[in-house]
């Protein structure tokens, strides 16, 4: 990330934090500063003590290169991400099921039922039936 754009957190002792700007509007606050081009590459923060700004810059970095993972992990075919909902609805995982729940509607979006029920693989599900079966369940969680 060191070619990206840098962003600098002044904190409330006055010491610089130097970031990348995708570490940076990870803060809602920063990113509509920015947006609003109310601020420059400059931002102090004088609510916020340096050994506390350090902790939240470690957490939006390592955010970021978990949002990657994420990403990665779910460019799984429409079926594997089906199974993959309803192993996380049963397990009670509520961060792997909201990842994968967003995955699939995206996935979704502007298809027609029959179009979903289609795609999903016919290995796993041979029949008519098993395949609304599983779509059942899955309509059930997404909603």
């Amino acid at each position: 990330m060191s070619s990206a754009k840098k962003i600098t957190f002044r904190s409330s002792e006055e010491e610089s934090f130097d970031v990348d700007k995708a570490v940076a509007i990870q803060s809602q606050v920063v990113k509509e500063l920015i947006e609003d081009d109310c601020a420059d590459v400059k931002i102090p923060l004088p609510n916020v003590p340096s050994r506390i700004l350090a902790k939240v810059i470690e957490y939006c970095r390592q955010h970021i290169d978990l949002k990657a993972w994420d990403a990665e992990f779910v460019k799984v075919d429409q079926t594997t991400l089906c199974d993959l909902i309803l192993a996380a609805d049963y397990l009670n995982i509520e961060g792997l099921l909201d990842l994968t729940r967003l995955t699939l509607k995206d996935m979704i979006k502007g298809k027609t039922r029959e179009d979903i029920l289609k795609s999903l693989s016919s290995e796993k599900y041979t029949t008519p039936e098993e395949k609304e079966e599983c779509w059942r369940k899955i309509s059930e969680i997404l909603n």
